[in-house]
């Protein structure tokens, strides 16, 4: 069973929590995940380690309320506890030696992840620009956090009624064409994202790294459902990553896998909300 010692609302749909995990805490890295079931019959769900105090023998994992799972998460309070919590899983960033100026990208709730990246790396001398992208003002999160943590914090916003008005990748041009030299870029949010960043970066030889979380389902290799197509070569994102080079990444296939368990996650949030109500024969869930 594992504590949990903090949790914050951070916009209406997404939570923080810092949980008592001490020994997961002692080996964590930056782009590794944990798996948490809510309780002995929950599902089991990876979730991406957002920060780590190893003084104080804790985890912080940033989610999205977004299926039953994580709707069941978000109703445990400060005090109570969580079932199982396993980790830290997946493969530790690796930065090259002797790099500079480094870009980390995090697109809505991916910014959760972004900011351990940004973290580590601004802990190690190299200069970060951490560009932030939220549909609107009233869900950015994270931007006290941020800014600690990068050289230069872009804030974009799609309306325009906060920071930046445009996308991120609209952000990465700019400061491209106007000089900025990226040893790396870092791209970590939705898988659509993640593929324009990186056709952002390709033309100029930038080194990008993508997580994959976003497409993880079982968190051991087990369920396939991670499968991806890295340089021809099939990798699984929670064993062989969750990181991988971006220009190397077959993001058609990424997409088109990540649509495939949406039916699955519907019905399991329609039973959390409404009971067993439904019963098959609506000819778009194979009920």
């Amino acid at each position: 069973m594992y504590k949990i010692v903090t949790r914050r609302q951070l916009n209406d749909a997404v939570v923080l929590m810092e949980i008592d995990a001490p020994y997961i805490a002692a080996k964590a890295e930056a782009g590794q995940f944990i798996i948490y079931r809510v309780d002995e019959k929950g599902e089991r769900v990876p979730l991406t380690i957002a920060d780590y105090d190893r003084e104080k023998g804790t985890i912080t994992i940033i989610f999205q309320v977004v299926g039953a799972s994580t709707t069941e998460l978000a109703r445990l309070n400060e005090g109570d506890y969580i079932h199982d919590v396993v980790g830290p899983l997946g493969v530790a960033t690796e930065y090259d030696e002797g790099i500079k100026r480094v870009a980390v990208v995090g697109g809505g709730v991916g910014c959760a992840i972004a900011y351990p990246q940004a973290k580590k790396l601004h802990n190690m001398g190299v200069e970060v620009d951490l560009i932030a992208g939220f549909r609107s003002k009233d869900i950015v999160i994270l931007e006290d956090e941020m800014g600690k943590a990068s050289s230069h914090l872009h804030i974009c916003t799609d309306d325009g009624s906060y920071g930046y008005h445009g996308f991120v990748t609209n952000k990465l041009q700019e400061l491209i064409d106007g000089g900025a030299k990226f040893d790396e870029v870092i791209a970590i949010g939705p898988v659509p994202m993640m593929k324009f960043v990186c056709k952002v970066t390709k033309p100029y030889d930038i080194k990008t790294l993508v997580s994959l979380n976003p497409i993880m389902i079982d968190g051991t290799g087990m369920c396939g459902g991670c499968r991806v197509s890295v340089g021809g070569e099939i990798k699984f994102a929670c064993v062989d990553g969750p990181e991988f080079d971006g220009h190397l990444v077959n993001w058609d296939e990424a997409m088109m896998r990540q649509q495939t368990y949406k039916t699955a996650e519907g019905r399991a949030m329609l039973k959390e909300l409404e009971g067993e109500t439904h019963h098959g024969g609506c000819g778009h869930c194979e009920g």
